[in-house]
This record gives structure tokens, sequence and C-alpha cells, in this order.
């Protein structure tokens, strides 16, 4: 293979685990062009968008080169965006050879997996601590930990069977709620709004959103309507799986069931 192509290969590779981790669009066209012009590419173009990456190089010449990346958007993980942030400043500082710079990549990719216990606690600790700066009791918040819980561990096990995202935060956001309510009615004197909202927390795509206005205003609309639209059908699943749940326990207790 023509080390053109080598090199278009690494620069998108890059790419691709930079825009799957939730990196900007801006960020991940810099980082792809920046890896070819540090390995004397200067003829080439790169155009991306949310859930692909679209590169060629001396279109002119024999040995020229293109390739498409489809990229699916995926969680957010902000570790591994500095690392390969870390990666890009140092191929442009001539500190990795191109082998060098694949190993990286590949210790990238694998690296920072959190285990699921540590998940599992880290989604409470988030729901018990938002509920409490929502003005939740402390007892509000101890609630808001089980059910944040009890809500990673269904997304887990949902994951495990590859389930719709959109039907995991109608479901997910279904069950804090449900939860809550029924604690409510079973006499705990909870403030169940306050250990909904803490509850949900988990689900709402704030990194999304924020990264869709980002987007945005570095004038990627295209990218950027793309995760705003994201982003705003997440919040309508949780939408609907709290109202649903909200409306079920009204129409149970035969009239008006606030939070």
């Amino acid at each position: 293979m023509p080390e053109s192509k080598v090199i278009l290969n690494l620069a998108i590779s890059v790419g691709e685990v930079l825009l799957k981790s939730g990196g900007e669009i801006y960020r991940v066209q810099e980082t792809v062009s920046r890896i070819l012009e540090a390995y004397g590419i200067e003829d080439y173009h790169v155009f991306v968008i949310t859930n692909g990456i679209f590169a060629t190089v001396y279109e002119q010449r024999e040995d020229a080169g293109s390739m498409v990346r489809y990229v699916p958007i995926g969680e957010v993980n902000l570790q591994r965006v500095a690392e390969i942030n870390q990666l890009s400043r140092e191929i442009c500082e001539k500190k990795c050879s191109i082998s060098e710079a694949f190993e990286r990549l590949e210790q990238c990719r694998n690296s920072y997996s959190e285990g699921k216990l540590a998940m599992i606690f880290a989604c409470g600790v988030g729901s018990a601590g938002f509920c409490y700066l929502l003005g939740g009791r402390p007892y509000d918040s101890m609630v808001s930990f089980f059910l944040g819980v009890f809500l990673e561990i269904f997304l887990i096990l949902a994951a495990n069977y590859h389930a719709s995202r959109f039907l995991m935060n109608i479901l997910g956001s279904a069950l804090v709620t449900a939860g809550s309510l029924l604690l409510f009615a079973a006499g705990a004197g909870i403030l169940s709004d306050k250990v909904v909202i803490g509850g949900i927390i988990p689900l709402v795509p704030g990194v999304a959103l924020t990264t869709a206005i980002r987007d945005l205003f570095n004038g990627d609309y295209l990218s950027g309507s793309i995760r705003m639209i994201d982003a705003l059908l997440t919040g309508m699943c949780i939408a609907i799986g709290v109202g649903g749940v909200i409306k079920i326990f009204q129409l149970m207790g035969g009239g008006a069931f606030l939070l």
C-alpha cells in the first residue's frame, strides 16, 4: 500500500475515534488535517459530519487515495478525547512514527473502559447529587441514589440486547418515575418531583446539546442540526417516559396525582 494511503488511513482512524467519543466537528476536521500535514501531505481535502468522515489526498497523482468512514453516534468519552488530542500533538511535534501512532491509537481505543460497578455507583451518586442541588433533602437524595443505581443496571442490561437507544430512554425514565411514585404512594414521605428529576439526570443529553450548539456557532450547520435533533429526541423520549407514568398513576388514582 502506498505510504500516502497509510497516512490517510491513520488520520481517518484518529478522527473516527475522536468523533465517536464526542469530539466537536471542527476539532475532528482540524485533527485529521494536521496529521496529514505532519506526515508531509499537503494536497488533501477533508470533510467531516456528525456520523461520517470523507477525505482525499493527491487527487491529480497516480498515488491518489480517498476514504469514507461511517461513524455511528456513540457515547461521550472525554477521557478518550483528551488522549487522542495528546496523540495528535505528539504527531505534529514529530514525536511519533506512523507505526507508533497506530499502536498509540489502539491503546486509546482500548483505554478508559469503565467497570460496570463504577458506572453503576457513579450514576447513583450523580442522581443523588442533582436531587440535592435541585432542592431535595438528604433523605430524597438517598432514594434518588438507589433509583439511579437501578437505572444504570437497567441500561447496562438493555445494552446487552442492543435495544434501541430511544426505547431505553423511554423505559429508563418510566422506571425511575414509577419507582418514585410508588414510594410516594406507599407513604415514604419523599419529595417525588425532586427524586424523579435527580433520577433521570443520567439520561439527559447535556453534552450532546452543548456540542450541537458549539458546532452551530462554528458554522457546521448540518452536523450541529443532527446533534441538536438527536438531543431533542432524547429529551422527548425522557418526557414521554415520565409523563406517561404520571398519567397512568393519575388514572389509577381516579383523580389528579401531582408530583
